[in-house]
């Protein structure tokens, strides 16, 4: 394994601090981009979007290459520009998200239906959130070229209702992605919700599928879905913010296993990853 690409949306954040504002760049994908990198620096791994021409724009590919992941595919749009979203925290803590990216330019992905780029890859890197930003036709574009080819799919279905056009569409294109995927890393909490099912019937159906990969389940620790391992998790001492938890351990996990190592090794891997993650705020802790 080589050449990764992760696909999807990078956002332009803003943590509001009382009557202050700091500017950050996150993203699922992304996310998981960077600590794939960090794990397994050997490994090429490159993000694909689409920016406008702006200086947000521009910050977020900085951001890109200052983390090591590359961005030479990362299309830029005249006429776009990147998504934007707030955090704001309560007197009790709790965290508020509002969302300005109906106009982002990551939602012009592969609007020609031309995916050839795709094929000077190893593998590609996709969650519910990169196909949930795509008009319909688009999605099922991807899923008849992704049907058709011979590259490694890694897939986590990272649900949000808000961002599909409808439950049907989201059940639908999910389940074909689980059903092309080589290497799934579903969460407990996504497919629950998405399927109406409970925790032991998500368990149930990941563990016939029989494909390689991790059912995340927080601080329980992973399921390992493929490969039979029994192994207990340490759950993080302190939780200050869970951002990220789950693209960490996707690219903790990835790292290691596309490193050659054993199964064991990545869901330990991932495992310990998250539980570092979530005791800082923010998506991507210090190295």
């Amino acid at each position: 394994m080589k050449r990764i690409a992760c696909i999807g949306e990078a956002m332009i954040e803003l943590s509001m601090f009382g009557e202050k504002a700091q500017l950050g760049v996150a993203g699922d994908t992304l996310n998981t981009a960077i600590y794939l990198h960090r794990t397994a620096p050997g490994l090429s791994v490159e993000y694909i979007t689409c920016l406008g021409v702006d200086p947000f724009s521009d910050r977020i590919s900085d951001f890109i290459t200052d983390h090591g992941v590359g961005n030479e595919n990362i299309q830029r749009i005249a006429a776009g520009s990147p998504g934007l979203y707030a955090i704001s925290t309560s007197q009790e803590g709790e965290r508020s998200f509002t969302y300005w990216r109906n106009a982002s330019a990551a939602r012009q992905l592969f609007a020609d239906g031309n995916f050839s780029l795709l094929e000077t890859y190893d593998a590609v890197y996709l969650s519910g959130i990169s196909v949930a930003i795509l008009p319909h036709a688009v999605r099922l574009s991807l899923l008849a070229w992704l049907n058709r080819s011979p590259i490694r799919l890694i897939f986590d279905s990272n649900y949000r209702q808000q961002l599909w056009d409808s439950l049907k569409h989201a059940q639908e294109v999910t389940s074909a992605l689980w059903a092309r995927a080589d290497i799934a890393l579903p969460s407990i909490d996504d497919e629950m919700h998405l399927f109406a099912e409970t925790e032991d019937q998500v368990a149930s159906r990941f563990v016939a599928m029989a494909k390689s990969g991790a059912l995340k389940r927080g601080a329980r620790g992973p399921l390992s879905l493929g490969v039979e391992v029994c192994a207990s998790y340490q759950p993080a001492p302190k939780v200050v913010d869970t951002t990220a938890a789950g693209d960490s351990f996707n690219g903790g996990y990835l790292g290691t296993l596309l490193s050659g190592k054993s199964q064991a090794q990545a869901l330990k891997t991932g495992h310990d990853l998250a539980a570092q993650v979530v005791q800082y705020r923010g998506a991507i802790i210090p190295k």
